[in-house]
């Protein structure tokens, strides 16, 4: 075979040999599995079960769990013994990280205490007597409170909004709503109010009969309302109203109430009368004649008279 054909193909094999190689091995390194990177991670307290509000934290409620550490919460804990005994204001779900946010100081107490405000109280009123909502209120939702009772001023009956947009921190000794958003059907509903508030409930609750009208909870604004009697149920005004209980109040015997009394007008006094003076006598009026001589015309007088008499015609003259 001719040497020159040889030198080609041997130098052919190999460069396709030393090719095969490199694209091997880039094939290779690139199939590898590659090494894990080390992330740093950290412990996390989260609820083992969903924990209501006002439930203690105790060590079955609570696990811990490894998070990475860009993944921890900025007020986590990573110790149990940091979040035992500690009351919940806000519920929190299975599997959530419990942070600060979500517990009370510890010794704070059980129950609503811990998620009552500073300056806030919290006022508790049967819903036997709360027809309103009985049965279809649930905790965080807003009312007004009203009053039905008679007043001492007056003998009729009034209903007054006495209270507006006061939050529903329980229905009975439940202090989170129904898993499904169900009404929650409760003896009782406890109110968190101020301590002014508080006592205008406790006194309506004693001397009236008290109703709670739900409303919206975006819903802000405070209503100015004069109340209802039972005359302006039937169309009449207030004004009527007040006269009819004016005479009503007169015409009931043995009332304790005062009766009204209407005093007799004094009679007018006699008014004198000037007497009316003499009257003046007119001034006398001359008598005048009109002469016509042929186009003109003049008016000539020809004697005094008294006032109030009619000049005697001239003689030859039509009267």
């Amino acid at each position: 075979m001719d040497r020159r054909f040889l030198t080609v193909l041997g130098v052919s094999l190999l460069f396709a040999l030393v090719i095969s190689s490199i694209f091997y091995s880039m094939t290779a390194k690139s199939s590898s599995p590659s090494k894990p990177e080390q992330v740093e991670t950290r412990d996390l307290v989260v609820a083992a079960k969903p924990l209501n509000v006002g439930t203690t934290i105790k060590p079955g409620d609570v696990t811990v769990n490894k998070v990475a550490l860009a993944a921890f919460p900025k007020s986590g804990f990573s110790k149990v013994e940091e979040v035992l005994d500690r009351p919940v204001v806000s519920n929190i779900l299975a599997e959530e990280a419990i942070i600060e946010g979500r517990l009370a100081p510890r010794g704070s107490g059980a129950g609503l205490a811990p998620i009552i405000p500073v300056g806030m109280r919290a006022v508790t009123v049967r819903v036997n007597d709360v027809v309103g909502v009985a049965g279809f209120v649930l905790p965080g939702m807003r009312v007004d409170v009203l009053v039905t009772g008679r007043p001492p001023t007056g003998p009729e009956t009034i209903t007054n909004t006495v209270l507006q947009n006061i939050t529903v921190l329980s229905a009975g000794q439940t202090m989170a709503p129904d898993a499904r958003g169900q009404a929650i059907n409760a003896p009782t509903v406890t109110l968190l109010v101020s301590p002014e508030q508080a006592e205008v409930i406790t006194l309506a609750g004693s001397e009236g009969r008290i109703q709670l009208v739900l409303r919206n909870g975006s819903d802000t604004d405070i209503q100015k309302t004069a109340g209802v009697t039972v005359a302006n149920l039937y169309g009449k005004s207030r004004g009527q109203n007040r006269s009819n209980t004016n005479e009503g109040m007169d015409s009931n015997e043995g009332s304790s109430i005062r009766r009204l009394r209407v005093r007799a007008a004094a009679p007018p006094a006699p008014v004198a009368i000037a007497p009316m003076a003499p009257p003046v006598p007119l001034p006398p009026v001359p008598d005048q004649i009109v002469v016509i001589r042929g186009n003109s015309r003049s008016v000539e007088t020809v004697g005094m008279k008294p006032a109030g008499t009619s000049p005697a015609p001239p003689q030859g003259s039509v009267p």
